[in-house]
């Protein structure tokens, strides 16, 4: 089977300093009719809620891809029951078709994250610390201890879903591998859609990623 590749050509420049325009070619036809939204999760009366950002309306969820939401917002609930969730599905009436489940974590402040809809991909993980954002314009890798690093890369589409972004560099070869597959973070229990792996010259750090607002698959 053939390996597409796409390359990105970016300068080294900050990221989240532009708009990033979303490439429509990228949705599936399986999502045609299908809304992306981010929000708050609340449960009463035995139904789960959902409240999109920014609005005053609630939505019923009705789980139609069995994506066990229930059983994840159940598990994550605090005190306060503030719950923030990336979903996709169909809105009809005050009911919530829920087809996917982006991700799902204790947030009061999400619905404010000013770089949401400027990512293609975030991912992260831990002992060590280690984030990379990954938009229009390149990758930015930040490990503990170390000064963040913007890096041009290459998209390589590996099938099933699964693909990696590679760079060579400042002379380092660096590999973010990413796969869907649901992931708990282990520190904050926070669920999202897939796994990630970091490789920094054959170093491999694990961790959880998903899809910004960029990107629409």
């Amino acid at each position: 089977m053939r390996v597409a590749r796409s390359l990105v050509l970016v300068a080294l420049l900050p990221l989240f300093t532009a708009c990033q325009l979303f490439d429509g070619s990228r949705e599936s036809a399986s999502h045609v009719g299908q809304t992306r939204l981010q929000g708050q999760l609340t449960a009463a009366d035995g139904k789960l809620l959902f409240q999109p950002c920014n609005e005053q309306r609630s939505l019923v969820v009705n789980d139609t891809g069995g994506t066990s939401i229930l059983q994840e917002a159940a598990s994550l609930a605090d005190d306060q029951g503030k719950l923030f969730a990336d979903v996709r599905g169909r809105i009809d009436g005050s009911r919530f078709d829920l087809e996917q489940l982006y991700r799902v974590e204790r947030s009061g402040t999400a619905c404010d994250d000013p770089n949401f809809k400027l990512l293609i991909l975030r991912a992260t993980g831990h002992t060590p610390e280690w984030n990379v954002k990954v938009s229009g314009k390149g990758m930015v890798i930040d490990r503990a201890g170390q000064p963040p690093l913007a890096v041009p890369y290459v998209e390589e589409q590996l099938g099933d879903g699964r693909f990696n972004l590679s760079t060579e560099a400042n002379n380092q070869h660096i590999e973010l591998w990413v796969a869907p597959q649901r992931c708990v973070d282990s520190t904050t229990g926070a669920i999202e859609h897939m796994s990630a792996e970091l490789r920094i010259n054959g170093q491999v750090q694990r961790g959880c990623a998903y899809f910004g607002g960029s990107r629409n698959d």
